[in-house]
């Protein structure tokens, strides 16, 4: 009976993890749809168990001291995908924009910082924000950052003005 509990415990933990692996594939619908020429670039994809990683990012963030609205923003978001691409090209960059207005996603914000450029784009219905993605562009490097949850404009300007204050 004692060798049956561990091998369930076993198998559901294997199970549990396998999201938590890296992968070298696109992990984002886009690249699985686009007709770009994706030779040259070359991929790294991280999909976060958030189930598991939550409760250590809270704590981790109550240790630094961080304001509880960082803490909220954290309790509503459900899915993390992060996605970098070494070799990018601008064409690249410009399809996936393309993609996202077609999939509905609204464009609240773009930031030049230090020869880069981060994009913010959201898919909201009325005031609740179920996704929203961010895209950094350094040139030849790019990061694609997906978070999926239920949050409202007013948790991400507290956010970011929470981490403006500092």
């Amino acid at each position: 009976m004692k060798t049956l509990k561990i091998l369930t415990i076993s198998f559901c933990l294997i199970f549990l993890l396998q999201s938590c692996i890296v992968s070298e594939k696109p992990n984002m619908a886009f690249f699985a749809k686009t007709e770009q020429n994706l030779n040259g670039a070359k991929f790294t994809s991280i999909n976060v168990p958030l189930f598991m990683a939550k409760p250590f990012i809270k704590k981790a963030l109550r240790q630094d001291g961080e304001s509880e609205e960082v803490i909220a923003m954290i309790r509503k978001i459900s899915k993390i995908k992060i996605m970098t691409v070494e070799n990018g090209s601008k064409a690249m960059i410009d399809e996936y924009a393309s993609y996202l207005t077609d999939e509905k996603f609204e464009d609240w914000a773009t930031i030049k910082h230090n020869g880069d450029k981060i994009n913010l784009q959201v898919k909201q219905t009325g005031e609740n924000i179920k996704n929203l993605m961010l895209t950094v562009d350094s040139g030849k490097e790019l990061v694609f950052i997906d978070i999926k949850g239920k949050f409202t404009p007013k948790d991400i300007s507290d956010f970011i003005n929470s981490a403006s204050d500092k």
